[in-house]
């Protein structure tokens, strides 16, 4: 960690340093400039403004040239036209250089520019000054450092000063970073024998916060992995009751329906035996298809992807409680109703018809003959009550489980294959509504299906 901190703070300094040197060298560039230009006025003072245009000769340049210490001098007509160098001898028009065309043009009769000569290959900060009464142009070039040249000019002191910064950030992270990193080494010997970890760094707040956030973690997942473990024996057995459940359930009406056929066909029956057979094997063959569409129809719930509408949800239960009123009649039940109007759900009807149906045929199913059947409907809730069998303490938690029935005489005098309240709770997670159930054994049962 130490040579990553030396290398990533010599690396930000030595960038620093270097951004550093090249504004400099601007502001360096920049300010010889206007050095040079007030240098170069000052020059044009010591031209003789007396002069008519025919004395302007390239003597007079020279001249004026030794006496500015070696400043290029050019005479130029009023129109840029080239009259007398003091170095170049070539007559040909300096009107489109940028420092002849701003004197001319501009309103003070100056014009400044700067760059490399292309008849002395070298960098010049050319000075034209119009002498409007006289009919002519003065033009002084002096040379100047460029700001490559500047900036090529202080390497050797940006190399040092970055040797000297080597060298500092050296000892600033042999020296200093055990010091900074002393409270990190606590709080790593800290983490490795305290659950609850504390620092006086404020710096380390929330470093100190995600770890203890971390350590919760780690602990909630031990305690999940141990509800896990524990969920593991009860989802083995309830595998292994859904198994016996599941063969129980289509062996008894097979054996029934093998064993009429086997006498049948070997003609040990006749007359009226032959025909209680041949019922017996039509009501088991149903009742075998009827467990494998209710099979199929559980397993369906999962990939049923069709929109849901607006269900009038009362209508619904109307007709339930009118259909299975036969089946009340024949418990000699009493059915206390109470359905509010118009009770909307988003859902589907035959969905909602399947939730109240089961409910309320397991309140008929397992009450005892001469109980009652609570119904009640809100825009809030469902809830069917039933003065029955009641259901165990230790069951409550499995009622919901696929193929789980109270009666485990599984399909004897009540007939249940066990996957209607499994439906119910499909159907119900499917939809955002909330399921309970409240149960004493021997004192009936009540379900819950709240709308949210």
């Amino acid at each position: 960690m130490k040579k990553r901190i030396l290398w990533v703070s010599f690396a930000l300094t030595a960038v620093a340093l270097l951004i550093f040197s090249v504004f400099s060298a601007e502001i360096y560039y920049r300010s010889s400039l206007r050095h040079a230009e007030g240098f170069l006025r000052a020059c044009s003072g010591a031209f003789d403004e007396t002069r008519g245009i025919d004395e302007l000769t390239e003597e007079y340049a020279a001249e004026l040239s030794r006496r500015l210490d070696g400043a290029r001098v050019t005479f130029l007509s009023a129109e840029g036209a080239f009259l007398a160098d003091s170095e170049d001898k070539e007559d040909s028009d300096r009107s489109g250089r940028p420092e002849v065309a701003e004197a001319i043009s501009g309103g003070n009769g100056e014009g400044f520019d700067v760059r490399a000569s292309s008849t002395l290959g070298t960098d010049l900060i050319y000075y034209c000054r119009a002498f409007s009464e006289q009919g002519y142009l003065v033009r002084i070039a002096v040379p100047t450092y460029s700001f490559w040249g500047i900036y090529a000019d202080s390497l050797p002191t940006v190399a040092a000063f970055l040797l000297l910064d080597a060298v500092i950030c050296l000892l600033f992270t042999y020296l200093f970073t055990g010091f900074m990193l002393r409270p990190l080494d606590k709080l790593a010997r800290d983490a490795a024998v305290k659950k609850k970890l504390e620092t006086d760094c404020s710096e380390l707040d929330g470093l100190v916060q995600v770890l203890n956030g971390m350590n919760e973690e780690a602990a909630a997942h031990l305690r999940e992995l141990a509800e896990e473990k524990n969920l593991t024996e009860k989802a083995q057995r309830s595998k292994n009751d859904f198994i016996a459940n599941i063969t129980h359930e289509m062996n008894t009406p097979l054996t029934s329906i093998r064993g009429f056929a086997e006498l049948l066909a070997a003609g040990s029956l006749q007359g009226e035996a032959a025909e209680r057979a041949a019922r017996t094997v039509l009501s088991q063959s149903e009742r075998l298809s009827n467990l494998i569409a209710c099979i199929i129809n559980y397993n369906e719930i999962d990939s049923d992807e069709l929109p849901s509408y607006e269900v009038n949800a009362s209508r619904i239960a109307e007709e339930t409680l009118e259909s299975l009123s036969p089946a009340l009649k024949e418990k000699k039940l009493v059915l206390l109703s109470e359905i509010e109007p118009d009770v909307l759900l988003m859902s589907r009807q035959e969905r909602i018809a399947e939730v109240f149906g089961n409910l309320i045929r397991n309140a008929i199913r397992y009450n005892r003959e001469g109980g009652s059947v609570t119904v009640l409907l809100t825009h809030q809730m469902f809830r069917v009550s039933d003065t029955g069998i009641g259901i165990a303490e230790e069951n409550l938690e499995r009622i919901f489980d696929r193929f789980f029935t109270v009666d485990k005489s599984h399909g004897g005098k009540n007939g249940g294959f066990g996957l209607g309240l499994s439906v119910v709770k499909k159907l119900c997670e499917k939809a955002g509504w909330k399921l309970s159930v409240q149960s004493k054994e021997g004192a009936g049962t009540a379900f819950t299906v709240e709308f949210s």
